[in-house]
């Protein structure tokens, strides 16, 4: 904020406005094929930009009108009306850049959805291969039930149904936390660009005030303006009154520093059944560390081993499997 830094919005020669910036990337249209978990907050995400670039149009487009105030100011030869207007213009074209930083903060907040998004995106995998694996399950159990492949099978689903437990844990507590930073950010800039514009209003009004329209009758001639220093005064507590701004907004308290690094509380694990602590692989799920404040982060779940074949039961060394493994099914059937 510096008002000061132009004591006029006047225009010098034809020089053209500064077109708003384009804001279409090949990220735009990350929606088409977006996982069907993540779809409506891609699409939430792909409007707010929409509505972001209408801020910064309006920002510019009233930074135009405030400079063209001003010019016509000038023109009409009234040295109360030029001087005011110009000073007003200077005012109203500060209003609008408040429409710039509010799109700013607005994308900030909009950076952070983006992180929930990102974890939606890397859970629907998880969810679809539990899915598919309980599918493969029931159809070998009508078409052949005696099958050995049912063990590697239901071990599978076990080791799946395990990682499962953990990815959406994350999602809840990632979706939560950055839910709430974000509209954080989204509602702490719609006061502070409430609260400064009105701040900026109250001055304008202030300069209409220096102006004099008491009417006068053909031939009188009006009383010389004198308001010029009055007037630069105002602009001078406009911007001592934006330097000296704080802000109103209660802050949003948060208990996310609970949250350990794989986005899983420390405090309450996610219950884990006995059958599944003894399939659970080396390197379980995690999530990439998340940025605070706006920087884009991609939470994935990864694990450091490649999947078991689905012939291949993974037995722990210390707890036996509650049920047969291919191994003893096949010494059995030798035995026989």
């Amino acid at each position: 904020m510096n008002i000061g830094r132009s004591l006029s919005v006047r225009r010098s020669g034809d020089k053209k406005q500064d077109a708003p910036k384009h804001r279409f990337a090949m990220s735009s249209l990350r929606n088409i094929r977006a996982p069907e978990l993540s779809k409506k907050l891609a699409a939430l995400i792909k409007s707010e930009n929409h509505q972001i670039s209408a801020y910064e149009s309006a920002s510019k487009e009233s930074q135009g009108v405030a400079s063209q105030l001003s010019d016509w100011g000038e023109s009409t030869e009234d040295e109360a009306v030029s001087d005011i207007s110009d000073k007003l213009g200077v005012l109203l074209s500060e209003i609008a850049e408040q429409e710039e930083l509010f799109a700013q903060n607005l994308e900030e907040s909009r950076g952070v959805l983006k992180q929930i998004r990102n974890i939606e995106a890397s859970v629907q995998p998880t969810r679809t291969h539990k899915t598919k694996i309980q599918d493969e399950i029931q159809k070998l159990k009508y078409k052949e039930p005696e099958s050995t492949k049912l063990i590697g099978l239901e071990q599978e689903l076990v080791r799946a149904e395990a990682q499962s437990l953990v990815a959406e844990a994350q999602l809840s507590n990632v979706t939560r936390q950055k839910f709430k930073e974000a509209y954080d950010l989204h509602t702490a800039a719609i006061v502070e660009r409430a609260e400064k514009q009105l701040l900026l209003a109250q001055h304008a009004r202030a300069l209409l005030n220096l102006l004099d329209d008491t009417p006068v009758v053909p031939g009188e001639t009006r009383t010389v303006y004198s308001a010029s220093e009055p007037a630069r005064e105002i602009l001078d507590k406009a911007e001592l009154s934006l330097r000296s701004w704080e802000s109103t907004v209660e802050p949003v308290p948060s208990t996310a520093g609970k949250i350990g690094t794989n986005a899983v509380s420390e405090i309450e694990q996610p219950a884990v059944t006995h059958e599944q602590a003894s399939y659970i692989p080396t390197g379980t799920a995690t999530v990439a560390p998340v940025e605070q404040h706006g920087q884009q982060a991609t939470a994935a779940i990864t694990t450091e081993h490649q999947a078991v074949p689905h012939t291949t039961a993974v037995v722990s060394n210390d707890i036996a499997p509650p049920y047969p493994t291919e191994e003893a099914t096949g010494n059995a059937a030798l035995a026989s």
